[in-house]
């Protein structure tokens, strides 16, 4: 029977797809498992046998073909190789300063050195420091009571990291065992926002108009019905390109477009961009990961066109100034952020960077992110039936996602930058509050309750609610 089951599941491994973009769930397996394992053990430094344990081998998405996986992590070469059923084999290497890289039957294209990135010398912080080196123990029982909540259970929630930030200053904080102050932690589609911030910048700089026409040179012919669709439109999932969908992740994902463009295409924005329309630009929602691929190749496009300079640019522009330096901006192998996911900060660098946004981005008196910004990325996008503004999410519309984070809990004014399995910054502007939350809880609904439920019981214990 076992045998049965193996040969028909190769088959579906091997033959899957409805279109020549669908992804191959045997290629989108072994290529999230690759990259994943690279960036979680060789990025965040954590135990390859927690991260083989919590990270794959307790993912739902593998439910019923977990023996079909298996990967291997070479320290010396710093790298990971993740095969399928014996055959189908992807690897992903490190590269100091840009993360991992699925290679794709590739050789590693050379990464920025990190001499090049730091060429424009040491760049000012403008961002008062948070606390000091020791973790910050919960300032009062309320505080106290509200972290025990949310690291319980911790065979579910899984809960790793949680950095409470009140009037500019941590006053709670805790880490699960294997994360402390200085572990950088994958934000997943939390990088969405980060992309958001980059591009503001470019908006103030003047080198970019978000309701102009995209600068993408593959939609320039005048018969393409590309040509007029816009930033805005890209940043608010509005777009109407066939994309697939990266707001869930189940066993359907492995033949999901997007995934396709994450784990097995070198060029991720080159793969984005010849997506066919399906729905007038501004029309339609859905959710993408193609969106900010295309918008991060706009970023690196108009700083200078390589990997190294849209590193500069981040560094200069954005993380320097907040402080951030532990990040980890990952490239595809053309040299232009991922930003769909794999920007890697530590707990206390993520909560930087809500309180830039809750600054309306500025930060030691200058600004950052062009006035009106924050806004802009907190205007509700119609048909978000998830609650979505510009790149965060958003509690004040009348969505259904947004009504039922209200009913458990988050303020109406709350914004989030979010990722899948929990990974949240919540920015309550009125409370002076910025609480970042890192873990693998699979369980997404319990997510997004949880969370709901710690910015409650924060705000109840912050002196100011007192």
């Amino acid at each position: 029977m076992r045998l049965a089951v193996s040969g028909a599941l190769a088959v579906v491994l091997a033959c899957a797809g409805c279109s020549s973009r669908a992804g191959n769930p045997a290629r989108v397996a072994t290529g999230y498992i690759s990259h994943v394992v690279c960036s979680y053990v060789f990025v965040s430094g954590l135990d390859p046998a927690r991260v083989a344990a919590e990270d794959i081998a307790a993912n739902p998405a593998f439910r019923g073909f977990h023996w079909a996986l298996r990967h291997e992590v070479d320290r010396e070469r710093r790298e990971v190789t993740a095969r399928a059923l014996g055959g189908f084999a992807t690897r992903a290497v490190y590269r100091d300063g840009a993360g991992c890289l699925n290679l794709n039957g590739t050789p590693p294209p050379a990464a920025p050195a990190p001499i090049e990135v730091e060429a424009d010398g040491p760049v000012p912080v403008l961002l008062p420091e948070i606390a000091g080196p020791g973790i910050v123990a919960p300032a009062n029982a309320g505080l106290k009571a509200a972290l025990d909540a949310a690291f319980a259970e911790p065979d579910v929630r899984r809960t790793h990291a949680i950095v409470v930030v009140h009037d500019g200053r941590v006053v709670a904080e805790r880490y699960a065992e294997g994360f402390g102050i200085d572990t950088p932690v994958h934000g997943w589609s939390a990088t969405k926002s980060v992309n958001n911030a980059l591009l503001g910048i470019l908006v103030r700089q003047g080198k970019l108009r978000m309701e102009h026409p995209a600068p993408v040179a593959a939609w320039k012919r005048p018969d393409d019905p590309r040509a007029e669709l816009t930033p805005d439109q890209m940043l608010r999932m509005q777009s109407g390109l066939e994309l697939g969908e990266s707001l869930t992740a189940s066993l359907s994902s492995a033949w999901d477009v997007s995934n396709r463009m994450m784990f097995n295409e070198p060029d991720m924005a080159g793969f984005a961009e010849g997506a066919a329309l399906t729905a007038r630009p501004g029309t339609a929602w859905r959710y993408a990961n193609g969106n900010p691929a295309i918008l991060a190749r706009i970023v690196r496009d108009r700083v200078g066109g390589r990997g190294v300079d849209v590193l500069r640019f981040a560094r200069r522009e954005l993380f320097g100034p907040l402080g951030i330096r532990r990040a980890t901006l990952e490239l595809d192998a053309t040299g232009t952020p991922i930003a769909g996911a794999f920007f890697f900060a530590t707990p206390r660098e993520w909560a930087r960077l809500g309180l830039l946004f809750l600054d309306d981005g500025v930060v030691g008196g200058t600004r950052i992110l062009p006035e009106g910004w924050v806004r802009y990325s907190t205007t509700a996008t119609p048909g978000a039936f998830v609650g979505y503004g510009a790149g965060w999410w958003i509690n004040h519309d009348e969505s259904r996602g947004a009504r039922f984070r209200r009913e458990h809990g988050m303020p109406a004014e709350a914004f989030m930058a979010m990722g899948i399995y929990g990974q949240t910054v919540v920015v309550v502007p009125s409370a002076r509050l910025v609480i970042a939350r890192f873990g693998t809880t699979y369980d997404l609904q319990q997510a997004m309750i949880d969370i709901c439920r710690l910015t409650a019981s924060t705000i109840a214990a912050l002196p100011a609610a007192r």
